[in-house]
Formats: C-alpha cells, structure tokens, sequence
C-alpha cells in the first residue's frame, strides 16, 4: 500500500490523469466537446475548445483549470483562469483531487467552463 500512496502523492502520474479525463466526462457544461488533460510541472492543466464562444468568437482552444499539488500542504491548488486579464486565479485549497472533480463538474457559478 505504501507504494500506491507514494504514486497518489507524486504529481503528475498516469492514474490521477486518467481519473480526471473520466470525471469531468460527467460534467454539467461544455459537454459538446472533449476536453484536453495535460500534465504540467506539479499537476494538471484542463483545456477545452470554447463551444460557447464567449472567450473565444472562433472557438479555439481555451484554458478551464489548473491543479496544482501541495506535498508539503498534502492538498491541492485550483485556479480558474481570468481570460479578460489572461491569469490564472487561485480558487481554492482541497483535499482531495475528489472535491475538485466535483467541483470541476457542477461548477454552478461558470468560473470554469464559461
């Protein structure tokens, strides 16, 4: 058990990834396009192409989220980003990758998938 541990808490890794590809198949928003999960330094970076077209008019591929893992903290980062300035905004501490995902899908104030 201890090396799965090991696994869940080194950042990016293939499980983790593919468990946030599946989660946010069951999200509530943009769910006429697939959208993108790609590793970066410390987490995971969701991109998408703007179906609604109100960050991009041609419906390019746009940022929702970033995830960012805290091993020292034992938590994660969420940022939302900020299009109209073009920053990442950090939106809160969690837990669990669990909680993100939940959040990532109900996403009820469109900070996300705008």
């Amino acid at each position: 058990m201890g090396s799965i541990q090991a696994i869940a808490n080194t950042q990016p890794n293939e499980l983790d990834l593919k468990r946030i590809e599946r989660a946010i198949q069951a999200r509530k928003r943009y769910r006429y396009v697939t959208p993108e999960v790609h590793p970066t330094e410390d987490g995971y970076l969701i991109q998408s192409s703007c179906c609604s077209r109100n960050i991009d008019p041609n419906g390019g591929v746009i940022d929702i989220a970033r995830l960012e893992f805290k091993p020292s903290r034992g938590c994660w980062w969420l940022y939302h980003k900020d299009h109209a300035i073009g920053h990442w905004i950090m939106h809160g501490e969690y837990r669990s990758l669990q909680q993100i995902l939940a959040l990532l899908n109900e996403d009820p104030n469109r900070r996300f998938w705008q």
